[in-house]
């Protein structure tokens, strides 16, 4: 989303400094998904809405588009809160959402921002688990950043980052 300093940027083997915004969307869109502190769901769709639409922006047509968001809220256990609202839905399963929406285009890189940090420990314990568990059935990288050294601790590899550098690897 932001221009380097300095040196170059590369996605899927292609240099981004010189796509137009039009064209770094276009591939955020289909190698990146992002999952924020906060859901941001559409408070006017459902889960399985919130889930279909950046699929149906990518391309693909809505009875497939909804298929593959069936899929991954079964597999997050919310077949059953599919067609609920974000208001509807608790904080843990609406994050939990959030995760099958970032997944949804099948990106090679997640992208998580404390996403957890909304959550009682609790949820959090459970939301982390599920996410983890989604991103290595659908063989994704993620790249997760948190304050929260439990869950930090999970994960495979840990960077430490103080005053602005890295500290510890």
């Amino acid at each position: 989303l932001e221009t380097p300093d300095s040196g170059e940027v590369y996605v899927a083997g292609r240099p981004t400094l010189s796509m137009n915004d039009n064209a770094r969307t276009a591939l955020r869109r289909s190698h990146i998904g992002f999952v924020y502190q906060f859901h941001h769901l559409m408070p006017e769709f459902s889960a399985e809405e919130n889930i279909v639409l950046p699929q149906m922006i990518a391309g693909l047509p809505r009875a497939e588009a909804s298929a593959r968001a069936r899929e991954l809220l079964s597999f997050l256990g919310l077949e059953s809160r599919a067609h609920h609202r974000p208001a509807e839905l608790s904080g843990g399963e609406q994050q939990r959402v959030a995760i099958a929406r970032a997944l949804a285009n099948a990106p090679r890189v997640l992208l998580a921002d404390e996403p957890t940090g909304n959550l009682d420990p609790k949820t959090a314990d459970h939301v982390f688990a599920t996410l983890i568990s989604l991103v290595k059935a659908s063989r994704v990288a993620a790249l997760i950043a948190t304050h929260n050294m439990d869950i930090a601790a999970r994960m495979d590899r840990r960077v430490t980052i103080k005053d602005g550098r890295v500290a510890e690897v």
